[in-house]
């Protein structure tokens, strides 16, 4: 899809690709104690390569635009290989997640730390107001409750306290946010949350119809508040 999209059209990119993690998981844990512990990791989550998007993503984002894209340890050097030498400025930000899943066998570090990649050229939207607004750094728990969709369950929702602060800090209201790896949608909603417009591209038909209806819902409050 990203080749439909104008070039210079787009205001802010930010998406959750694959972390190509599926090659790590082990499966299950089953424990005599309790229920199985869920450890599968979905079957899309591998064989994402950063240089299959980098020219698009340049092409499409406007010259004061930003680029944030969620991602892990084993693919920060990708990222980096491939956005550095296209954008003036490559940095990254960490997401300390408060009440990450537990290690039943206390075996290794908990996953409570996730990168966000972030690049940009001289000019780029920025709305920094304090210095303690410029650390790369952000603290919330992990997506759950009401806020978790259920039918279907995305194994990586983000938390809209996390996705809210990075458009307000990349974007103005009015600007066209697009995220080319949707999932159930939580981008669109905390982009229209905040008066902007988006464009949502994904491939699995469960997750568009979630993301749908999220987005849906959300136009309607706004409709019946305004």
């Amino acid at each position: 899809m990203l080749p439909q999209i104008p070039s210079a059209s787009i205001d802010l990119i930010l998406t959750d690709p694959p972390y190509n993690l599926r090659a790590y998981s082990t499966g299950n844990i089953r424990l005599s104690w309790r229920k199985t512990v869920n450890n599968d990791v979905a079957a899309w989550d591998g064989a994402f390569d950063p240089s299959m998007v980098v020219n698009e993503f340049v092409r499409i984002l406007k010259p004061t635009g930003n680029l944030f894209a969620f991602t892990s340890y084993n693919l920060l050097g990708h990222w980096h290989e491939r956005f550095d030498p296209k954008f003036d400025t490559f940095q990254f930000m960490v997401w300390h997640k408060t009440n990450p899943p537990p290690k039943i066998r206390r075996a290794g570090f908990l996953n409570s730390c996730e990168l966000i990649v972030c690049a940009w050229n001289k000019g780029h939207t920025w709305h920094f107001s304090k210095q303690r607004m410029m650390h790369n750094f952000i603290e919330s728990p992990i997506c759950m409750g009401r806020e978790r969709w259920r039918d279907p369950v995305h194994p990586t929702q983000k938390p809209l306290k996390v996705l809210r602060p990075l458009i307000e800090l990349a974007s103005n209201p009015g600007d066209v946010v697009l995220d080319p790896f949707m999932g159930v949608g939580s981008t669109g909603v905390a982009a229209l949350e905040l008066g902007r417009r988006f464009i949502g591209v994904e491939i699995d038909p469960a997750y568009v119809a979630a993301a749908r209806h999220r987005l849906d819902a959300g136009n309607r409050g706004r409709t019946n508040t305004e």
